[in-house]
């Protein structure tokens, strides 16, 4: 299949999906996020691959939404938003549920739901020079889906600090955090990465990957459906706020928002 926004390769039993708009620092709309589904659902569906590497190309990694995707959501109707939240959400339910093991290799600035797609991967890895960091408090608005997910990921606390403040931080104290795997040169993460995909495919069984990661799963009591489909309405919601909508006006225009 020929996508427009991202790229898509097969070899070795690993397929890697590549974010592919460079000129905006591969910033996510709603045909960026479509196609990330249908990658990762033709992926899942491959016998011939068992792991999956996620990067971005260019300098950043995913700079979150794409500007005329922030203007176009203060014109949508609540259930416009809602329908395009629970997009974002399928996708990310793709990710964390998928079949087969996701590696992220951060080679830029993961921010907002880049940085999202980072916390869902099963491992991630990333270069000392990339920043990450949930920044949609910054602007009015709340970082919805991914809450669901960080919290699982790095605790509560460590999650209450990022989520609120918006900050960014370095690679190195996204892996203390437990965010990051590891931190790794740039001049040797995309063969690091490699070999974690290699040493899966040749060292490990499909099935127990496959298996181990639902009991990874599973060891939460709420469902995650119900946590994201909460999520998603919050999400919705907070879209036809006015503070979203100031935010991302100063936002667009380059201006700095006080609060």
């Amino acid at each position: 299949m020929v996508f427009e926004h991202i790229l898509y390769n097969v070899s070795g039993r690993v397929a890697t999906i590549t974010l592919n708009r460079p000129e905006k620092r591969n910033a996510l709309n709603g045909a960026t996020v479509g196609e990330l589904r249908t990658a990762f659902n033709q992926a899942e569906t491959d016998p011939e691959v068992k792991v999956i590497i996620l990067k971005g190309a260019g300098e950043a990694f995913c700079a979150g939404a794409d500007l005329e995707y922030l203007q176009q959501l203060q014109r949508n109707t609540r259930e416009e938003n809602l329908a395009d939240s629970k997009e974002l959400m399928q996708l990310m339910q793709q990710i964390y549920y998928h079949n087969k093991i996701v590696i992220a290799q951060v080679e830029g600035h993961a921010i907002a739901g880049g940085c999202g797609l980072v916390t869902i991967c099963d491992l991630s890895y990333a270069v000392p020079e990339a920043r990450l960091g949930y920044t949609e408090v910054k602007i009015g608005f709340i970082p919805a889906l991914v809450s669901v997910f960080l919290v699982r990921k790095i605790g509560e606390g460590r999650a209450r600090d990022l989520l609120l403040t918006g900050r960014l931080i370095t690679a190195e104290k996204a892996e203390y955090y437990g965010l990051l795997n590891e931190v790794v040169p740039a001049d040797r993460i995309a063969a690091h990465v490699a070999k974690v995909a290699e040493d899966l495919c040749t060292g490990t069984s499909a099935n127990s990957l496959k298996v181990t990661k639902k009991l990874i799963t599973s060891v939460f009591d709420q469902p995650i459906e119900n946590a994201l489909l909460n999520a998603a309405e919050m999400n919705a919601a907070t879209r036809e706020h006015a503070d979203c909508q100031r935010g991302i006006n100063a936002f667009l225009a380059k201006e700095k928002m006080v609060w």
